[in-house]
């Protein structure tokens, strides 16, 4: 048989595809190398300078313990304001895994900010880049009148309300001992805790560039959600064959409380008495509730992205993401995420239209079906403790008449219509003052920052829930346009629940305006995807 020969054109027009530079491009880009290196040689020249000086004044404050912490956080917050892209990537990897990685670095208080170190800096990078090139910094425009008038709302509560109670404290009496609180300081912390986070929606619209910056957060996403839930499991089996001791043993109400006594590898205060019915484990975040929420909100990106990946061996992985969710529900022992996750997983299969993808749909739903049903026959024990804990608790204090009496005892007692002051119904903030326990998110607005800010912030992220719905519908790709839509059944999801406070702490309070700001870029991409795909074909026309 002879061998076929290839034809002269095919050799050419390989490296014809391959962009060949001039001797003026080649010099420019090894200038602009030169300059790169010189202007990181001399940023670490500054951030060493001012960690030495810095770590020597904490080492004599406070020992070793304050010293290293003080000295890495000067040169994060440096690298995160000259660096802001990598450093909004270092902050979403460190948000799931900031719970764990407290508690192994000695639990120190600047550690708790460690997240903001990455940031904040990054968010002003940004801001300043906005003013030189003449961008948007508020994004999408729709919301800049609805976050202007709660920002003036809450200004209003902070300086009448807890300038009041700063400048003009309430009477205690002659016999009453004062407690020492700081009011300002409080309303500036909770200040920070309701709207901080607001202009993570432009980080991660400036963030993404093209179609493989969207691809690599994506799956940075999932990937992350699939290791800590392979931690998780790991920390219940530890748990499980007593490797770790968890809150077994203990008497009285400490079998019935989490202990951070009884931490188990992983994240932070757990409860695990087994004997009593009773199981709370914490991932690998500092509390039980914040990783149920954790598995919540990553329902909505694991099934994003196994459905809208163009790779299908990416698509496999979010499957195993979206298992292994499933999976940490049950074993959790958090009974919000064992109702929500599935609850979300048939929402989202209506509301974004992949129950007629059957393309898509039989495969992930057929292999998510076998795992779930291999784990469930596997473990059947553990299955129905949790189903019957759930069931009990919804018996015994169902959660609309929770939310009704919480809204109606604050609609009581809040002081006026600009609330009872920021801060004051904020866990965070309790250092600075008295704090009210407050266990559903709008009614602890409502104390707050009073009826006027309630209405204002329904106003915001009603507007925000439009102009995603709004926007996701504008796409025409159709990888993008699933991954928007299951972006906004989050959003409408979040933005309306008032079970618990999601909003206030991590990783919702980073993920609803994070991803936000992803979907609002999306249709720019899908631009991109249009013009790439014209220019192609004449490109090969010329050649």
């Amino acid at each position: 048989m002879a061998k076929t020969k290839k034809s002269p054109r095919t050799k050419k027009q390989t490296p014809a595809t391959i962009p060949t530079l001039s001797l003026k491009e080649q010099l420019a880009q090894k200038r602009k190398a030169t300059q790169a290196r010189k202007e990181l040689t001399s940023l670490l020249t500054t951030a060493s300078a001012g960690g030495f000086f810095l770590g020597i004044l904490l080492f004599f404050a406070g020992g070793i313990k304050l010293a290293i912490p003080g000295v890495v956080g000067i040169f994060v917050l440096s690298f995160s304001y000259k660096y802001p892209r990598q450093a909004l990537f270092a902050f979403i990897i460190y948000v799931p895994m900031g719970g764990t990685i407290i508690y192994y670095l000695g639990n120190s208080p600047i550690l708790q900010l460690a997240k903001d170190a990455f940031y904040v800096p990054a968010m002003i990078g940004i801001w300043q880049t906005c003013r030189k090139q003449g961008l948007p910094f508020i994004i999408p425009p729709a919301i800049k009148t609805p976050l202007l008038i709660v920002f003036g709302c809450c200004l209003l509560t902070l300086v009448f309300i807890n300038g009041g109670q700063q400048f003009n404290p309430p009477n205690a009496g002659l016999m009453t001992k004062v407690a020492k609180e700081v009011p300002l300081g409080m309303g500036i912390l909770g200040l920070k805790v309701f709207l901080g986070y607001v202009p993570l929606i432009s980080c991660a619209y400036y963030l993404i560039r093209n179609k493989q910056d969207f691809l690599f957060l994506s799956r940075l996403q999932v990937v992350l959600t699939l290791l800590c839930c392979v931690l998780g499991f790991i920390q219940y089996m530890l748990l499980l064959t007593g490797i770790c001791q968890g809150t077994r043993g203990l008497e009285g109400n400490a079998l019935f409380v989490t202990s951070l006594e009884a931490r188990c590898y992983f994240g932070g205060a757990l409860l695990y008495s087994p004997e009593e019915g009773v199981i709370r484990l914490p991932g690998t975040f500092v509390a039980p509730w914040q990783w149920s929420w954790f598995l919540i909100s990553s329902t909505f990106f694991t099934f994003a992205t196994g459905f809208s990946d163009p790779s299908i061996i990416w698509r496999l992985v979010s499957l195993a993401s979206l298992a292994s969710v499933f999976i940490n529900a049950v074993i959790s022992g958090q009974r919000i995420a064992l109702a929500l996750v599935p609850t979300c997983f048939v929402l989202l299969l209506l509301l974004t239209g992949q129950i007629g993808n059957l393309k898509r749909f039989i495969p992930i739903g057929v292999g998510l079906a076998i795992i779930l049903g291999i784990a469930m026959v596997t473990n059947p024990t553990v299955v129905q403790e949790r189903t019957d804990s759930f069931i009990g608790r919804w018996e015994a204090s169902p959660p609309q008449e929770f939310i009704v009496q919480q809204f109606k005892e604050n609609w009581k007692n809040v002081d006026g219509p600009l609330g009872s002051g920021l801060g004051r119904a904020t866990n965070s903030a309790r250092a600075m003052g008295s704090t009210k326990l407050v266990e559903t998110y709008y009614p602890k607005v409502l104390f707050e920052v009073g009826i006027v800010g309630l209405l204002t912030f329904l106003g915001l992220v009603t507007t925000l829930t439009v102009v995603a719905f709004k926007t996701y519908r504008q796409i025409k790709n159709r990888n993008y346009r699933t991954y928007g839509a299951a972006v906004w059944v989050f959003i409408l999801f979040i933005s309306y629940n008032t079970y618990y406070y999601p909003l206030d702490v991590d990783p919702v309070a980073v993920y609803y305006w994070f991803f936000a700001g992803v979907l609002f870029k999306l249709p720019l991409l899908d631009k991109q995807d249009q013009k790439d795909a014209v220019s192609q074909p004449q490109a090969s026309k010329k050649r």
